[in-house]
């Protein structure tokens, strides 16, 4: 069963264009590039899937220096599909496994500006490091990632609650019985994660066991890819190194973690590959003192974020009963899960052709040290924003960089309804998204 993604209305948009460049969809394994690409085939005339992994024969055809439009011709043979501009959907799926299939995008927008041909692939920021000339301004990526809360929501039909939730801000607060409606979906939010696997699999069955079945798979199936990643890398390296960024989400990463076996530049590049892959994200401490926040980073001072919070709570192990039944949350700080959930949520809101950076705001004067949990750009502002698992905390961070940054307001993001106190906006974990309406 498809479920409904955010980014289906933006790619009827690109559909829809007089002329269009070849599309890029980019992220990690299983966050449904493909699924979404067979959907809209749904709305054309005809379709044509070329997998490269599964069918390295297509390769030969982009390696004998054929024009798009010849190789347009090979392709329909093969396929057995008539290839027709307007009508028919050309997707090129694993496509990091035909390098010059990669390479001949750009000159399919050059020839052939008419087609609507959409590449993917699970590993396929790894080819383009490799190929830094593929196609600028000739193709166009769009970015996908897990399901958000948002996302989510849709998926559990509650479309009245997402159009409520929609609504709200700081100086209009969710009505209390609704506020504790998706409290509740937010704490099943947070224990099956947005793989739409693990999606699927809850609002199909509303099984929980059967979820954590389905994401024991996905962190097998994340495991076997390291292999694909980089021959001078080992396996061994990379988990070890995953793991290690899942032990320490939420705090800055250091490379003496308890029973590490590589040295700093290993970590480093095991960290690279991690990040091309998908899997983690880094949050860099930013001076915050203007905009744009990346112009004064230190990137010796680094958190990392895993990309999904069922994969998260699964390889952690945590107790999800408590999680799903306590109400004051306490167990999120045992895995720094709430400051996982709102940095995932704050890169997924973002346009679909942008690839969000994290950063995060830190002052180390003596007898004077303070953190931000992260810094975002709205505009012309900068924004502090600090996550507090429950209802209460104190603030002494925020008010502190709202005061040295002459800051006109902070958010809290908390347990809490919407609200405001003072210069501080007030955000439940479930509408992080609002932050950008």
């Amino acid at each position: 069963m498809y479920l409904k993604r955010s980014i289906d209305s933006e790619l009827e948009n690109w559909k829809n264009l007089a002329q269009r460049k070849p599309l890029l969809l980019r992220g990690a394994r299983q966050v449904g590039k493909s699924s979404s690409a067979r959907n809209l085939a749904q709305k054309f005339d005809y379709f044509v899937e070329i997998n490269f992994d599964e069918n390295p024969k297509y390769s030969t055809i982009f390696g004998n220096g054929l024009t798009p439009t010849e190789i347009v011709e090979q392709l329909s043979v093969v396929a057995n599909m008539p290839i027709i501009a307007g009508k028919t959907l050309v997707f090129f799926d694993e496509i990091q496994a035909c390098i010059p299939a990669i390479s001949s995008l750009r000159y399919f927008y050059e020839e052939m500006p008419d087609l609507h041909l959409i590449a993917a692939g699970s590993l396929l920021e790894f080819a383009l490091e490799d190929i830094p000339s593929y196609g600028v301004g000739r193709v166009r990526s769009m970015f996908m990632y897990p399901f958000s809360f948002e996302e989510f929501l849709l998926a559990s039909q509650e479309i009245s609650l997402f159009e409520v939730l929609r609504k709200a801000t700081p100086k209009k607060q969710i009505p209390e019985l609704l506020h504790q409606k998706l409290k509740r979906y937010l704490k099943k939010f947070l224990v099956i994660g947005g793989m739409p696997e693990a999606v699927n699999a809850y609002v199909t069955s509303e099984n929980m066991l059967e979820v954590q079945r389905v994401l024991d798979d996905l962190i097998l199936s994340v495991e076997a890819d390291f292999t694909k990643y980089k021959n001078r890398v080992s396996t061994a390296r990379i988990r070890e190194v995953f793991n290690a960024v899942v032990q320490q989400v939420g705090n800055k990463f250091t490379y003496t973690y308890p029973s590490a076996t590589l040295n700093n530049v290993q970590i480093k590049e095991a960290l690279e590959l991690l990040t091309l892959a998908g899997l983690i994200y880094p949050v860099t401490h930013s001076a915050a003192n203007g905009i744009p926040l990346g112009a004064e980073i230190n990137e010796k001072k680094r958190k990392f974020l895993i990309f999904d919070t069922g994969i998260f709570q699964r390889i952690l192990g945590l107790n999800i009963g408590d999680l799903l039944i306590e109400d004051d949350f306490s167990v999120i700080n045992k895995g720094n899960l709430a400051e996982l959930l709102v940095g995932l949520e704050l890169i997924k809101n973002v346009s679909f052709y942008e690839k969000k950076d994290l950063y995060y705001w830190q002052r180390e004067a003596k007898n004077s040290q303070a953190e931000v949990d992260y810094v975002v750009q709205k505009q012309d502002k900068i924004i502090p924003i600090e996550v507090k698992a429950g209802t209460k905390g104190a603030m002494q961070s925020m008010y502190l960089f709202l005061e040295e940054k002459k800051s006109e307001f902070g958010i809290r993001i908390s347990l809490e309804n919407f609200s405001e106190i003072g210069k501080i906006k007030i955000v439940p974990l479930y509408g992080v998204r609002n932050l950008f309406l």
